[in-house]
């Protein structure tokens, strides 16, 4: 890659015992170690709680946090998520573009390749050479120099 990650610090906080964390300790488990050293920019904590939901807490270069529950999730799903989260620069995610909704749709129509062309390629038979042609909007050098040999021929 060649940018810089946002993504700063990753904390896990999870419960050794509940069923709701149970995927996110076989992530820890089996998967954490490769996803670190894939990440090396990132720094990874492991935070234990008794009795509590697993949390995912991301902070990113700009110092903004981001908390995500991670409440019955697989490891497949954790991967997904975290790959996300290092991608993302910590900003809210915001809408760009509103959708445009026209009152009116349009009149001249919808553009298609054949538009601005001549009406007589529509009963055309293809190939046609004719219409295959590339037109040059200004003489080549050799059109220049056999028109410039012919007039000095009908001047002499």
């Amino acid at each position: 890659r060649r940018h810089v990650c946002q993504l700063q610090r990753i904390t896990f906080k999870f419960c050794k015992t509940s069923a709701d964390s149970k995927g996110i300790r076989q992530f820890i488990e089996t998967d954490l170690v490769d996803w670190s050293r894939a990440n090396s920019g990132v720094v990874v904590y492991l935070k234990p709680r008794r009795h509590r939901s697993p949390v995912i807490v991301t902070e990113y270069l700009n110092g903004l946090r981001h908390w995500m529950g991670v409440r019955k999730f697989t490891p497949v799903e954790l991967e997904w998520w975290l790959d996300f989260l290092r991608d993302r620069s910590g900003y809210e995610l915001s809408q760009l573009m509103s959708p445009v909704n026209v009152m009116l749709p349009s009149v001249q129509g919808p553009w298609h390749p054949f538009l601005n062309r001549d009406t007589r390629l529509n009963v055309c038979q293809f190939p046609d050479a004719e219409s295959g042609a590339y037109l040059y909007d200004k003489p080549t050098a050799s059109q220049q120099l056999i028109q410039m040999s012919q007039q000095s021929n009908t001047s002499q």
